[in-house]
């Protein structure tokens, strides 16, 4: 009796959750106007994180530093200038601005998928000869240049 008792109230229960009646707990903290979360990992061409990069949304004001030891920025959603939100959904198509000092800007371009959205970006590196840049000397009218040497011991 108490056996029969304890599966007809199984049975009812997993039908119940099938029926969407009860959730889980996976989808209980789940909103629908929560967006998707998308990650972005910046690196340089060795593959080491860029703990100086920020990320940019061409329509935002905002710019997000990364995380200086894993090069990653994660967010489910952006806050525009207007006041207005920028949820990522499935389907939607986001344009990112990517940047770091001594590091080439990427602008890149990402469709979000429900899942897994983890974009890998490697930023490459200025080269700049500092040996090839010379200081312009600029004179004025009464500005003369000054001759180092020859000058005798003060009196």
């Amino acid at each position: 009796m108490k056996r029969t008792l304890i599966r007809t109230a199984a049975t009812m229960l997993s039908g119940l959750m099938m029926a969407g009646v009860f959730s889980s707990p996976a989808e209980a903290g789940k909103k629908d106007d929560e967006g998707v979360p998308v990650t972005v990992k910046v690196m340089d061409l060795t593959g080491e994180a860029v703990p100086t990069a920020v990320i940019r949304h061409p329509e935002e004001a905002d710019r997000h530093r990364v995380n200086s030891i894993t090069g990653e920025w994660t967010a489910p959603i952006l806050y525009l200038p207007d006041g207005g939100e920028l949820i990522f959904t499935p389907g939607m198509t986001i344009r990112l601005e990517i940047s770091a000092p001594g590091y080439m800007t990427k602008i890149i371009q990402y469709d979000i998928r429900k899942r897994r959205n983890k974009i890998e970006v490697s930023l490459m590196e200025f080269s700049m000869d500092d040996d090839n840049i010379e200081v312009p000397v600029i004179q004025f009218d009464r500005d003369q240049l000054r001759d180092v040497g020859g000058t005798g011991p003060a009196n």
